[in-house]
């Protein structure tokens, strides 16, 4: 059953990427948002649901090392695992001036999120300034979006079948991830793996699902900014937005090793798309193997 269960969520997840991007980048063109705007936000936001929910569900029950294993785990796997695999697929374009606003609210989510939990503890408060963030990004960037014109489709999509793609890839995308967290999950606990490993590799794995089938389906179309944006959006919304919500509603007490094991591999991979991106302007294909032997180490590290 829980074979079945992974499979029919895996299936799920592979057509929502295919409506999402199909959709998203339909609205991007209709009201003037270039694509990597659309990724940085509706697409980023949208894929990192499944994380909000894991997270508010694991605090609420009492499994703050889930939540954090969730967030963390999923941004380290976002830039490793998502982003080697799409190099792969295709070298992904990240020039350095067009990014540099963004990459920088990534680089100030991971670094905030580090303090907290060198503290023991993301409080109330500290909740609330990373909603802040999240509320900054938000503006900042979509005051900046509008993009100058755009060539348009051939023959575009009507507006409402575009927003009905854009909101059933969601769904479709959020389904699949609950199906196939349920399944992993269980034959995880029935091999007695620990709820802090679980968390940052089969739940944030699972859970990064719609961004890795987004980011493929993206590459595989030639839509890289939307590959980019999805990413680091999903990078920033998954500190500032689910541990930022998270916290706002119940204290998320951390484990000493999230600050000392899994935020050093966070911020080694957020700078590795900086410099990526400041040094060469993309991420080619023998870059995206080794973000893919990277994740490899840590995977293996943890088990």
């Amino acid at each position: 059953m829980a074979f079945v269960m992974f499979v029919a969520g895996l299936v799920a997840l592979i057509l929502g990427g295919e409506f999402l991007v199909r959709g998203a980048s339909a609205v991007a063109r209709q009201f003037g948002l270039s694509p990597l705007v659309i990724g940085l936000t509706i697409v980023g936001f949208g894929t990192s649901a499944p994380e909000l929910m894991v997270s508010l569900q694991s605090t609420l029950a009492g499994q703050p090392d889930l939540a954090l294993g969730n967030a963390l785990g999923s941004n380290i796997a976002n830039i490793l695992l998502i982003l080697g695999i799409t190099a792969c697929i295709a070298p992904i374009a990240m020039p350095f001036a067009g990014l540099r606003r963004d990459l920088g609210f990534m680089v100030l989510a991971a670094a905030a999120i580090w303090v907290m939990l060198l503290g023991g503890t993301v409080s109330h408060i500290e909740g609330w300034l990373l909603v802040l963030g999240l509320a900054t990004f938000l503006t900042v960037t979509l005051k900046s979006g509008q993009s100058v014109a755009e060539e348009t489709q051939a023959k575009p999509l009507p507006v409402w079948l575009a927003w009905a793609m854009t909101l059933a890839g969601l769904v479709v995308l959020v389904v699949g991830t609950k199906l196939l967290i349920t399944g992993a999950s269980q034959i995880a606990r029935s091999l007695g793996v620990s709820e802090a490993v679980i968390g940052l590799t089969i739940v944030a794995v699972g859970t990064s699902l719609p961004e890795l089938a987004t980011s493929v389906v993206a590459a595989l179309r030639k839509q890289t900014d939307i590959a980019v944006g999805n990413v680091v959006g999903s990078n920033i919304f998954n500190i500032f937005g689910i541990l930022g919500i998270t916290a706002v509603i119940a204290p998320i007490p951390a484990a000493p090793r999230f600050a000392t094991i899994d935020m050093p591999w966070v911020a080694g991979a957020t700078l590795a798309v900086v410099v990526a991106s400041a040094w060469r302007g993309q991420i080619s294909r023998w870059m995206g193997a080794g973000l893919l032997a990277a994740y490899v180490v840590y995977v293996l590290l943890l088990l």
